[in-house]
């Protein structure tokens, strides 16, 4: 079984940690890296077009599998 790894990040103006498997985050790196964003910026942006409703992490999870596939 996989562990999560969490990262932390500062968003709308508060700090918040997201715990994803290992290959969630390496797709996101690539995205961000695709997109010629740091990380951070990639999930500030992720954030702030969420649903409010839709927990950080599953946004997360859904940007990369869609990225991938």
């Amino acid at each position: 079984m996989k562990h999560l790894a969490k990262r932390s990040f500062s968003l709308a103006g508060h700090r918040t940690s997201v715990a994803l498997e290992p290959e969630f985050w390496t797709e996101l790196e690539t995205m961000a890296r695709k997109a010629d964003k740091s990380l951070a910026a990639l999930v500030a942006a992720l954030d702030a077009a969420r649903d409010p409703e839709q927990p950080l992490a599953s946004t997360l999870r859904v940007a990369a599998l869609k990225a991938r596939f």
